[in-house]
């Protein structure tokens, strides 16, 4: 089986990507749903946040405060990676176990943070879905609700374009000139 890590950053449409990858036939494993629901119900990792950032990320039991916990890491570097090095390999262990569970040829996740979290090293190959940054901040200003300024701040937390590209083995551009699907289709039919 071959396992390709879709990737890009915030608003440049690997969501869109990996949706047109399930309509083709190929699975895709979201490793943010993924990481958000073990957030909520691994005891672990309640734990291990609840130590490292206060028992108020969790004032419920319907789980993790989001956005309390968005500004605890955003506002400290080293408080994101903390918290990616608790959640990162749990993620990855159940991307592997629901890999193996996959009956087709060619299998996927999403992410974000593909080479950042190391799940690039249990995939294959790696897609990055690029976006020009002034339609990536427009879209993700609509969808999210939030500002430029904290999108952008966002986006720099993350590798940037450039360093993702270099790493990635294929990019799709998503722009207003290009269609996504004849890209996604092309990259399909040349693995299978």
């Amino acid at each position: 089986m071959i396992k390709i890590g879709i990737t890009g950053g915030i608003g440049s449409g690997k969501t869109t990507v990996a949706a047109l990858f399930e309509i083709l036939g190929v699975p895709v494993f979201i490793a943010d749903e993924e990481s958000k629901r073990l957030a909520d119900t691994s005891p672990r990792i309640r734990q291990k946040l609840t130590d490292l950032l206060g028992s108020d990320l969790y004032p419920t039991s319907q789980g993790l405060d989001r956005p309390l916990l968005a500004s605890r890491i955003f506002s400290r570097p080293d408080f994101l990676q903390a918290v990616n090095a608790i959640i990162h390999p749990e993620v990855n262990a159940c991307f592997l176990r629901w890999a193996d569970r996959q009956t087709s040829a060619v299998c996927a996740i999403e992410t974000a943070i593909l080479f950042e979290s190391g799940f690039n090293r249990t995939t294959d190959l790696s897609l990055m879905v690029y976006a020009p940054l002034s339609l990536r901040l427009e879209r993700a200003c609509r969808r999210t609700g939030l500002s430029a300024e904290e999108i952008t701040r966002r986006m720099n937390r993350q590798l940037s374009d450039e360093t993702k590209k270099e790493l990635s083995d294929h990019v799709i551009l998503n722009d207003d000139s290009h269609a996504l699907l004849p890209q996604t289709e092309q990259f399909l039919a040349e693995l299978m």
